[in-house]
């Protein structure tokens, strides 16, 4: 039985994912600062809670991956947050929040992961983009939150190149805007604005794109967009 590692899993599209895999068969082991108040464990389900930013973090989520289930085939980025803002009003504070979860976060579990996945010579690493970070849309100010995304888009092309040989692939999911708790924050918002098709993203349709990309044994370096045709141009 494969196993997957989750982050940013207690909810929204996390949670998602991790019906989604177990649904396909999968061990999962979800980690997010709450993960324990979210989701409830089993056999196959193990939970980690902490600040991913942080590596003590990483170091648990996959010693219990790679201990209690032996390998680990799918690790999916999730963890991540967005804030919106004029750029000339981002802080330092918002600047390391947002470099600490998005960017650390990423590098400290991916590195521990593909080291077990190169013992292993195979592994499938998926991380959620935005479409945003590459496709900006007038009136929607997130300069600083989209820079770190894009450097996702960026390591997510370099990794595919590097670790091809030894069996590894790298994919991003770049969401537009997505029907979760997140948006419900925010009900001014006119998807009729932000995406050309004019309607939301479901969490289904994340997860579906995860599924697709772990099984896609000769897709690797691409970011695939899940965003009612944002990506292609102005409408």
């Amino acid at each position: 039985m494969p196993t997957a590692i989750i982050t940013g899993a207690s909810r929204g599209i996390g949670a998602g994912f991790v019906e989604g895999f177990l649904g396909e068969g999968y061990h999962v082991v979800a980690t997010a600062r709450d993960a324990t108040r979210q989701l409830s464990p089993s056999s196959r389900l193990l939970l980690v809670d902490g600040d991913i930013g942080r590596r003590e973090t990483a170091v648990e989520v996959v010693r219990t991956a790679a201990d209690r289930f032996g390998a680990i085939d799918v690790l999916v980025n999730n963890a991540g947050i967005y804030r919106t803002k004029p750029f000339t009003e981002y802080t330092t504070d918002d600047f390391n929040a947002l470099v600490s979860v998005n960017l650390l976060g990423f590098v400290h579990v991916t590195q521990l992961a593909v080291k077990q996945m190169v013992a292993q010579r195979s592994g499938v690493v998926i991380s959620i983009s935005a479409s945003l970070a590459d496709h900006p849309i007038a009136g929607v100010d997130a300069a600083v939150s989209m820079m770190t995304k894009g450097g996702i888009n960026t390591i997510t092309r370099s990794l595919a190149i590097e670790y091809a040989r030894a069996g590894l692939r790298f994919n991003a999911v770049a969401p537009g805007v997505v029907n979760t708790h997140l948006q419900k924050d925010d009900p001014n918002d006119d998807v009729t604005t932000l995406q050309p098709m004019g309607s939301f993203a479901e969490v289904k349709d994340i997860v579906d794109a995860v599924l697709y990309l772990s099984r896609a044994r000769q897709v690797t370096g691409q970011v695939l967009y899940v965003d009612g045709g944002a990506h292609v141009g102005r409408w």
